[in-house]
């Protein structure tokens, strides 16, 4: 098959929805001669916000010690390929054929699932180009993700907070529970958390297997120096020694305890001061975008992928820090139905913005009039639009030079925006 032949089949195999489990996926990994025993040291990451962000500023730190990086993310922004990079550059539409081609008959017999194929699919690639490392994001949960077939050399744990209750448990103990399963003998287990109940769960689990376990808060301190629109300077404390002003170019100081992760690993694995630097700098090249990403000037125009409350609430604090450079905020949501709409948009509300809501490009798409009438709950007239483009562009109309735009809520908004280019 081709390219798009290959993608015709991908794609309907979200009919098969999420199906917990990791028997498909090692069938899968046998049609290709268990790749996931060839990736050579890999960083497995899970959480509820933050594992994109610690995936990047990992892998770019291992590409500047020059080691052949591995990155699998999810999901994508604008093209299927951008789930699977080698340092840096996306998978070929060539080998996404030949993959797709060589495993189609398993995915059939075994009705494997749209996540367990792509990964299957990745791994087989990692391992044919023969990379030194592998950062590998989880994509739901941790303990029945088809990604947790892996043997890491590092677990990750980057937050709990409360996203798909339906499949991980109604409370952040339970999903942390479902997280912390990454974490497994012989590897050693890091983790930025919170909430006593989710530190003890974490802890526990890695005690149970014989894992290590670093926790940023108690055996490394993060301070925020300064954190502007695209610059990010922190400094961090560990048991090893002290790094100061470190910079990467991301908006919100929300991220320093991510990146503060990345260099936790980083610096265990043995990378020298000189080589974080250089990956927090040049973490971009990784393809990582949209985490609220300057796209746009006057208006200034914010991209932001941020999708559950706990996402929604960092990304909105790390605006309020110049929320009084702009005249007027104005925020274009889109959500999948499956989050909790009226906690993300209650989120939103300390910006005291002017709010549109949209469709976005997805079944599973919230349909924008009941984004307006959770809104109009909260005493806020909103515009409402089924098209992106037709929202985005009569936003553009409205804003003045001096104003912020902020287009949020999904990945799949996020990406139908990149992809609409210049209105």
């Amino acid at each position: 098959m081709d390219y798009q032949e290959a993608l015709d089949f991908l794609f309907p195999l979200h009919r098969f929805g999420m199906k917990p489990g990791l028997d498909r996926v090692r069938q899968l990994l046998d049609v290709f001669g268990a790749p996931q025993e060839r990736l050579g040291t890999i960083a497995h990451i899970a959480g509820t916000n933050g594992k994109g962000t610690t995936a990047a500023a990992l892998a770019s730190i291992f590409q500047a010690a020059g080691r052949k990086t591995a990155l699998y993310t999810s999901p994508h922004l604008l093209d299927f390929t951008e789930r699977m990079r080698i340092d840096g550059v996306p998978i070929s539409p060539q080998k996404v054929a030949a993959y797709c081609t060589m495993m189609k008959d398993a995915v059939i017999e075994l009705r494997a699932t749209f996540f367990e194929a792509t990964t299957a699919l990745a791994f087989a690639w990692f391992a044919d180009e023969g990379v030194d490392a592998a950062v590998i994001e989880t994509g739901m949960g941790g303990r029945l993700d088809a990604t947790n077939v892996v043997a890491s050399a590092y677990a990750v744990i980057t937050s709990i907070g409360l996203d798909h209750t339906e499949w991980l448990g109604s409370t952040t103990a339970l999903i942390a529970a479902e997280k912390a399963a990454i974490i497994k003998s012989g590897s050693t287990a890091f983790a930025s958390l919170g909430d006593p109940d989710t530190v003890d769960v974490v802890t526990r689990a890695a005690a149970s297997c014989g894992a290590p376990l670093f926790m940023l808060g108690n055996d490394a301190f993060a301070t925020v120096a300064s954190a502007d629109p695209g610059r990010l300077c922190f400094s961090l404390s560990t048991p090893a020694g002290r790094y100061v002003d470190l910079e990467a170019p991301l908006t919100g100081a929300f991220h320093a305890s991510n990146l503060s992760l990345a260099v936790m690993v980083a610096e265990r694995w043995g990378a020298g001061e000189n080589v974080i630097r250089e990956g927090l700098a040049g973490m971009l090249r990784t393809g990582y975008r949209a985490r609220l990403e300057k796209i746009g000037s006057k208006p200034d125009l914010l991209l932001d992928v941020s999708h559950n409350p706990d996402g929604m609430q960092r990304t909105v604090e790390a605006i309020m820090v110049f929320r009084n450079r702009y005249r007027r905020v104005h925020v274009l949501v889109g959500m999948a139905s499956d989050k909790d709409a009226r906690a993300v948009l209650r989120s939103l509300l300390p910006l005291d913005a002017c709010f549109t809501a949209a469709a976005i490009p997805s079944g599973r798409s919230i349909p924008p009039a009941e984004l307006g009438v959770l809104l109009r709950s909260e005493g806020i007239e909103a515009q409402v639009f089924d098209e992106p483009r037709e929202a985005l562009r009569r936003i553009m109309r409205e804003a003045g030079s001096d104003d912020l735009i902020l287009v949020t809520g999904s990945f799949y908004l996020a990406g139908e925006i990149l992809r609409l280019g210049a209105l």
